[in-house]
């Protein structure tokens, strides 16, 4: 996927439309997205372009404690909640129409970061721990210590966290990216 169409997913996540308005607005006043949009530049895969955007998002990193860095994977949609902070294992991967709370850590000592489907919410103070796998449509509560593997369409919580009920999971991603095949 090119960049401009990541960063049209992003914008659409958090104000629900496209436009030169929603754009600036979410630039200039929403730190999620500004993040988000250095991110996206970061990997565009231009040269010149992707070194400024990289040095650019390291000032980031610093300003709004986001660790998002560059080469992680990470689909369409990414809504980074509250602004961060969060922090993100380079070598996790992170499906589309994801939500990151503020306060999210996704890491590893022993090697991978967890895998991340599509449609999943993860509330605040929550950390993911080493190479499990979080379904699609997954829910996970607030302060939740994931050390398990998610599956699909799921809600999960607690410390460890266990799965509480499949009773409509993944209903707080608002605004998903609708994804076109090409």
């Amino acid at each position: 996927m090119r960049v401009g169409e990541l960063i049209r997913s992003d914008l659409y996540r958090y104000h629900g439309r496209i436009g030169v308005v929603p754009f600036l607005k979410s630039w200039l006043m929403n730190r999620g997205f500004n993040y988000t949009l250095w991110f996206r530049l970061a990997n565009a895969g231009l040269p010149l372009l992707s070194s400024f955007a990289a040095l650019w998002l390291r000032g980031k990193q610093n300003r709004y404690g986001i660790e998002l860095l560059k080469g992680t994977e990470v689909g369409p949609g990414l809504y980074i909640g509250h602004g961060g902070p969060c922090i993100v294992h380079p070598s996790a991967r992170i499906g589309n129409n994801v939500n990151l709370s503020q306060f999210v850590t996704i890491g590893s000592n022993h090697g991978k970061a967890a895998v991340i489907g599509d449609n999943v919410y993860i509330g605040p103070n929550c950390v993911l721990v080493e190479g499990i796998t979080i379904g699609n449509n997954v829910t996970i509560g607030a302060g939740s210590v994931v050390t398990r593997s998610i599956p699909d369409n799921c809600t999960a919580a607690g410390n460890p966290a266990r799965v509480l009920n499949q009773n409509n999971p993944g209903r707080y991603i608002t605004q998903r990216w609708p994804l076109q095949e090409n």
